[in-house]
């Protein structure tokens, strides 16, 4: 049955809906289980989900055209979205949008020369490679956390000494750099990075 040339209902709809509970199970692992465990920032909770959701049903849909000029152009769009935000964003954190964002590319874009064997090998790789790098990476290299820090006055250069006193004693990590972001006056508060060793 069709609406103005359109079908209501298409096989498609049960392999869109396998693939996207396999997008979102391994997405879940990845966002939740790897990213969020270590560096328990919320703020890119929301938009890896959202950004990955969306490329999927994105590529999806492009999918059903299959016109290589159409593909390319979603895909330019797809890759372009990563300079949507104003505020530069941080290394590891462009790293996980690219993984979210490529994840979705392929769970979305696999056919009949893919079988799901290897869809989902081929995603528990990447997880089980974020999971090494990101152990090694703990071990070995620097770890950062923002943090707001309402006491305006020590953020000043002279008071860098004391700002750092506080914050080791507030979160009983020891502090090798911080970084101050934004401060907000008429609120009363400041965004700041903390750099330390992770032990």
């Amino acid at each position: 049955m069709e609406i103005y040339n359109i079908p209501i209902f298409d096989d498609d709809f049960y392999k869109m809906l396998f693939k996207f509970c396999i997008n979102i199970g391994f997405l879940t692992i990845i966002i939740r289980g790897l990213y969020y465990k270590k560096a328990r920032n919320k703020e890119y909770f929301f938009t890896y989900y959202m950004i990955s959701v969306i490329v999927f049903f994105l590529c999806f849909t492009l999918k059903k055209f299959e016109l290589d000029l159409g593909m390319a152009l979603g895909l330019f769009a797809i890759f372009g979205i990563i300079r949507y935000r104003t505020n530069s964003i941080d290394i590891k954190e462009m790293t996980y949008l690219f993984v979210v964002i490529g994840v979705s590319v392929i769970n979305a874009l696999a056919n009949k020369k893919m079988s799901y064997i290897e869809l989902i090998t081929a995603n528990v790789l990447i997880i089980i490679v974020l999971w090494l790098t990101e152990w090694f990476w703990s071990l070995k290299h620097q770890m950062s956390r923002k943090i707001v820090y309402e006491v305006l006055d020590n953020i000043k250069p002279e008071n860098y000494e004391i700002l750092k006193q506080d914050l080791e004693e507030k979160t009983g990590l020891s502090i090798e750099k911080i970084k101050i972001h934004e401060v907000n006056f008429k609120r009363k508060f400041a965004n700041i990075t903390i750099f330390y060793q992770n032990k």
